[in-house]
C-alpha cells in the first residue's frame, strides 16, 4: 500500500510516503510544491500524481492519503465566508456579544472586544426553555422558530446554527428545531449544538456549533474536489483528515464536522513527534515547528501531547479536546518592519507568492528568510536542490531601509531581525513551560517545519536547552505525522452538579467507550484497526474554583480504583502544577470523557547500518553570530554523513528541504535514526 500524507503550510505543500508496511521509519520519502493559492487543492492532486508515478505504484493499487489542511482556519481568521445566523433561546439573544466578559488585554486602555462572527440582527431568539436538570420549562414555539428562518433565508442567510440553554443536557428542542429547519427548508445549511460538541458553557457551545457551520460549506467543496479525484483517478484510494486532537478521521466525517480541522496542522506535526520520540525513548520533548508564515510549540511529558480544551482559532474559542499547540512567532516569510523606530517581525508575511525578496519572484519586503541568506545561513545555490533560486543582493536591497533607519548596515539589520524574532518566541516560550510546570532544561528540543533547523538552535541555546533533535525529513515532518495518526474519537459527557456514585461514573465512562467503538467501526475498514486503547478523562476542581483540571484516570480504573482514588489523582495533579493542594476541600467533577484511539501500522524503529568514512564538507563559509563573522565554517551534506558521525560547531548541514545551524557551543551527531541530535558541550 502506498501511504502519502499531506500538509499544506503557507508556503509549501508537503508530502511524506511511505510505500510499503514492511518498510522502516527510516525509509520515509518526501516531496514538496508551492503551495497552490487559492485553490489549494491543486497542489495536492498534482503531488498525488507525481508521487504515484515517482513509486511506480500502479493507479488501481490501495492508496491511502492522510490530509491535514489549514482551509477552515485561514476561512475563520480571514472571516471569508458568507454571514450566517444562530438561533438560540429567548432572552440569550446578546449572548455572542456578552461572550464572556473577558477582554484579551486587560491592561489595554484602548483595546476592544473582538467582533461577533453573527452580526446581532441575524441572532434569532425562539421562545422556549429546557432547565439545567434537563426538564422543560417552556415548551418550543414552532411558529416562532418558522417564521424566523424565514425571515433570516429573506435576508439571504443560507446558513445557521441552532444553541439552545442546557441542550448539553437535553437536546430535545434542538433535535425537533433542525428536524423542522430540515423539513421546511431543504437548501438551509443547519447544525445544533449537540451534533458539535455537547458541553455545558453555552457561548463557547454556540461557537462551536458556529464555526462547523460557517466552515462547512467550503470544506464540503474543498475535500469532495480532493476525494473526487481520487476516486477517478485512483479508485482503491481512501482519504482521511487529520484532526485537531491529533488522530485522523474519514472525509466524509471532516465534511460534517470540519470544527475537527482547525487545528489539524500543528497537531499532525506533535503526534509525529510523539511517534519519534517513541522510537528514540524520549518522554519528555518541546516540539518547535516553524514554517514559513509562523512557529508554533508544545510539549509532550509523559510521553503523551498535552492536550487542552482552551484553544483559540482567530478571535473565537475552541472548547474541546485538542493538541495544545501555542503560537509563539514568525516563520521564514514573516516580514522584518519598522513601528516608530522599533524593529519587528510578523505578523504579516510573504506567503508563497511572491515570497520573500530572495526567492525573486517579486517581493519586496524584508522577510526572515533574506535575512538569514545575509548570515549565510543559508546555501546562495537556492533550496530544494536548487529549484528554488536564492538572491542575496536582492536579499540585501529589501534590508537596505531597514538598515538605514537603524543607522547600521545591512549584515547588522539581518542579525537584528533574527534577534527580534528570537526573543519574541522567548517571551511565549517562558510562560508557556511556567503554566504547565516544566524546566526548559529538562527538555528536549525536537525541531522541525522548513524554518526550524536554522532558527531552533538559536532558540535552544537561549532558553537553556542542551539536547535538540532534528528528524531525517524536519521540512516535511507534519506530512509525516499524518502517515503516524491514529484514528481518534473524543466523547464527553457534562455531569456539574450532580451527585455521582462510583457505579454511575463507571456507567457513564463505559457508555463513552462504546460511542468510541461505534465511530471507530463507522470510520475504518476491516484490519486497519490493530488495537484500541481507551483513555478516560475528568474534568476537576474544587468545588468553589472557576477553573478545571483535565485527569488522566485510565490508570484508576484499570486498578478499578474508587471515587478516593479518582478525587487522591486530582489533589496530586493540582500540588504538581500549583505547589499546593488540600485534601480536606470537597473536589467536583464537571465533565467525563474518553478518548478511543484505534491503533493502526506504523513504520517500524529499524536502525541504519554501522558507521562510514568521515564526509569532507561541501565547502567552508563564514557565518554571522553573536554580532561577528564565524569564518571557515564547515558545511555538511547531510546524506554524506553516516550513522553515528560527530562533529562539532559551528557547522551547517544542508538538506535539499531543510538548512539545520549546528551553533557554536553545540556538538552534532548522526543517531541510529538517522535523526540529528544536537547536544551542547
Amino acid at each position: 500500500m502506498l501511504r502519502i500524507g499531506v500538509d499544506i503550510g503557507g508556503t509549501f505543500t508537503d508530502f511524506a510516503i511511505w510505500k510499503d508496511e514492511g518498510d522502516g521509519y527510516v525509509d520515509i520519502g518526501s516531496h514538496k510544491a508551492p503551495t497552490s493559492r487559492p485553490n489549494f487543492a491543486d497542489a495536492v492532486k498534482q503531488g498525488v500524481r507525481d508521487l504515484v508515478a515517482r513509486y511506480g505504484v500502479a493507479e488501481d493499487s490501495p492508496i491511502l492519503v492522510v490530509h491535514g489542511t489549514t482551509v477552515s482556519t485561514n476561512a475563520v481568521i480571514e472571516r471569508s465566508e458568507p454571514p450566517i445566523a444562530l438561533i438560540t433561546t429567548k432572552g440569550f439573544r446578546d449572548i455572542l456579544g456578552i461572550a464572556r466578559l473577558r477582554l484579551d488585554k486587560p491592561v489595554d486602555l484602548f483595546n476592544r472586544r473582538s467582533i461577533p462572527l453573527v452580526a446581532r440582527e441575524n441572532v434569532f431568539a425562539i421562545t422556549g426553555r429546557i432547565l439545567a436538570d434537563g426538564s422543560e420549562d417552556i415548551h418550543l414555539d414552532e411558529a416562532e422558530l418558522l417564521d424566523a428562518v424565514e425571515t433570516a433565508v429573506a435576508r439571504g442567510l443560507s446558513t445557521m446554527g441552532v444553541c439552545f440553554l442546557n441542550a448539553h443536557r437535553n437536546p430535545a428542542h434542538e433535535r425537533r428545531a433542525v428536524a423542522l429547519i430540515r423539513g421546511r427548508f431543504p437548501d438551509v445549511e443547519v447544525m445544533a449544538s449537540h451534533e458539535v460538541w455537547p458541553q455545558q458553557s453555552e457561548y463557547e457551545r454556540a461557537m462551536l456549533t458556529l464555526l462547523n457551520v460557517y466552515v462547512k460549506r467550503l470544506m464540503q467543496g474543498y475535500l469532495q474536489d480532493i476525494d473526487d479525484f481520487l476516486v477517478e483517478t485512483y479508485p482503491n484510494a481512501k482519504l482521511y483528515i487529520t484532526k485537531s486532537n491529533g488522530g485522523i478521521m474519514s472525509a466524509a466525517e471532516a465534511r460534517e464536522l470540519p470544527i475537527h480541522t482547525l487545528l489539524s496542522g500543528p497537531a499532525a506535526g506533535v503526534t509525529a513527534a510523539h511517534t519519534l520520540g517513541r522510537y528514540l525513548g524520549l518522554d519528555r520533548i518541546l516540539t518547535f515547528d516553524m514554517g514559513g508564515t509562523s512557529a508554533d510549540v508544545s510539549l509532550i511529558d509523559g510521553g503523551r501531547p498535552m492536550i487542552t480544551a482552551q484553544a483559540e482559532v482567530g478571535d473565537f474559542p475552541l472548547m474541546m479536546p485538542v493538541t495544545a499547540v501555542e503560537a509563539i512567532g514568525a516563520g521564514g516569510g514573516s516580514i522584518v518592519w519598522l513601528d516608530g523606530g522599533v524593529l519587528k517581525v510578523g505578523p504579516r508575511s510573504a506567503g508563497s507568492l511572491p515570497g520573500p525578496a530572495c526567492y525573486g519572484l517579486g517581493g519586496t519586503a524584508p522577510t526572515l528568510s533574506d535575512a538569514y541568506l545575509i548570515a549565510n545561513y543559508l546555501s546562495p545555490k537556492g533550496l530544494l536542490g536548487g529549484r528554488v533560486a536564492l538572491d542575496r543582493a536582492l536579499a540585501e536591497k529589501a534590508f537596505a531601509p531597514i538598515a538605514d533607519a537603524l543607522g547600521t548596515d545591512v549584515v547588522a539589520a539581518a542579525e537584528s531581525a533574527i534577534d527580534v524574532a528570537t526573543s519574541n518566541m522567548l517571551a511565549k516560550i517562558s510562560p508557556f513551560l511556567a503554566r504547565l510546570g516544566v524546566g526548559a532544561s529538562d527538555l528536549t528540543l525536537m525541531i522541525f517545519g522548513g524554518a526550524g533547523g536554522v532558527h531552533g538552535p538559536i532558540l535552544a541555546s537561549e532558553i537553556n536547552i542542551g539536547r535538540m533533535v532534528v528528524p531525517r525529513l524536519p521540512s516535511v515532518f507534519c506530512a509525516f505525522g499524518g502517515l503516524v495518526s491514529d484514528l481518534m474519537h473524543d466523547a464527553v459527557r457534562t455531569v456539574q452538579g450532580q451527585p455521582l456514585t462510583e457505579a454511575e461514573i463507571f456507567d457513564i465512562f463505559a457508555t463513552l467507550a462504546a460511542e468510541g467503538r461505534d465511530w471507530l467501526k463507522r470510520q475504518s475498514h476491516e484490519g486497519q484497526v490493530k488495537e484500541t486503547e481507551f483513555i478516560h478523562l475528568a474534568d476537576m476542581r474544587y468545588a468553589a474554583q472557576s477553573f478545571t483540571l483535565s485527569i488522566d484516570l485510565s490508570t484508576v480504573l484499570a486498578a478499578r480504583g474508587g471515587l478516593d482514588a479518582m478525587v487522591a489523582a486530582f489533589h496530586a495533579e493540582h500540588a504538581r502544577l500549583f505547589g499546593h493542594a488540600n485534601p480536606d476541600a470537597p473536589v467536583s467533577i464537571d465533565t467525563l470523557r474518553v478518548r478511543t484511539i484505534g491503533r493502526q501500522a506504523k513504520p517500524g524503529a529499524v536502525a541504519l547500518g554501522s558507521a562510514g568514512a568521515l564526509p569532507t564538507p561541501l565547502e567552508h563559509r563564514r557565518i554571522r553570530s553573536g554580532g561577528r563573522w564565524l569564518e571557515d565554517v564547515p558545511v555538511y551534506a547531510w546524506r554524506d554523513l553516516s550513522p553515528h558521525w560527530a562533529g562539532a560547531g559551528p557547522a551547517i548541514i544542508q538538506q535539499d528541504l531543510a538548512t539545520i545551524l549546528v551553533p557554536p557551543g553545540y556538538g552534532a551527531r548522526v543517531g541510529a535514526l538517522g535523526d540529528l541530535e544536537l547536544v551542547k558541550d
